[in-house]
């Protein structure tokens, strides 16, 4: 089964949500929600990450977390697994609680936190467990609109994107929620790119990035076309062609091996090209030859400053 890739980067912001196995209940009573609350502090308290909003429902989650230490994976095993073994020990069961894995979605947290904040808090609203969202206990709603401040969340970067004054912020914030009740919001999480980012083309583009090669060679990940595809193809070769002062008719025909082996580096990487298709695009080369243009290629940028200095002046014209 294809399991999800993790980007994880210091001060990532991610929405992280799991569900119950076969969508059964995870939380039986208060006690069990309070527990979970107590695993998001604690984990807190071990790995420093912030937590800025979350919602706990009968079966699932909601949390919008941002990881200064860029330690997503640690943070998650402990409150999952910590939860896991207080459920499996009060009902005297075994075997896993949650549905699969925990499912986390980078956030481009400039265009689509404070939007995301609201839709995950009028959650139970929608699910008509309350009228409105500041009477569901489990929620971190009640903190936004409270002077007072919950031990767990950190408000203040939501607030601070709708007023710069304290005062002021928990009421525009309030407003902000209030307007939405009763509307039917457009999900922010539907223009997903490849099940895992959310933010604009530069932003994915950063994103993807920060992925790992070895990473992206692995069969079992899943969307893994899409997250080689960062640009598109038109744009590597134009950057490549810039780069080298031809035109895209010469880099097509020439048989320079630098230029072809840049090429076929650089599309494989960045576009998600199959080596068939590569091969025909540059001069009708075989896929085998095109697979083993790509390693050494990748080998000798492992050794070679000047070539990866060469390989960063091309890409830096992509992302300008």
């Amino acid at each position: 089964m294809a399991r999800p890739l993790r980007i994880e980067f210091e001060g990532a912001f991610y929405h992280v949500t799991a569900r119950g196995n076969e969508r059964r209940r995870i939380y039986y009573g208060q006690a069990d929600y309070e527990k979970f609350k107590t695993y998001l502090q604690e984990a807190q308290e071990k790995y420093g990450y912030l937590l800025h909003c979350y919602v706990l429902m009968g079966n699932h989650y909601h949390l919008v977390i941002e990881t200064p230490m860029g330690n997503l994976s640690s943070v998650m095993h402990y409150i999952n697994g910590s939860y896991t073994n207080h459920i499996n020990i009060k009902k005297r069961r075994s075997g896993h609680l949650f549905q699969g894995r925990y499912k986390a979605i980078l956030i481009d947290r400039d265009s689509y936190l404070l939007e995301l904040s609201r839709y995950i808090h009028l959650n139970p609203v929608r699910a008509k467990l309350v009228e409105r969202p500041e009477d569901y206990p489990y929620s971190s709603y009640s903190a936004y609109i409270s002077k007072e401040k919950d031990g767990i969340v950190y408000r203040d970067f939501i607030l601070g994107m709708v007023s710069k004054t304290k005062k002021d912020a928990i009421y525009n914030y309030k407003n902000f929620v209030d307007r939405a009740i009763g509307v039917e919001l457009e999900n922010p999480l539907k223009d997903v790119y490849a099940g895992m980012i959310l933010g604009g083309t530069r932003f994915i583009k950063e994103a993807l990035n920060k992925i790992r090669e070895e990473d992206l060679d692995k069969e079992d990940i899943s969307h893994r076309r899409a997250l080689k595809g960062a640009y598109r193809l038109e744009e590597i070769l134009d950057s490549i062609c810039v780069y080298f002062g031809i035109s895209v008719d010469e880099l097509l025909g020439n048989k320079n091996k630098g230029y072809r082996d840049t090429a076929i580096y650089l599309l494989k990487k960045h576009t998600g090209i199959t080596n068939r298709r590569a091969g025909e695009l540059l001069g009708n080369i075989s896929y085998s030859a095109v697979a083993k243009a790509y390693w050494r290629f990748s080998e000798k940028l492992k050794k070679d400053k000047a070539l990866r200095k060469k390989v960063a002046g091309i890409m830096s014209n992509v992302k300008g």
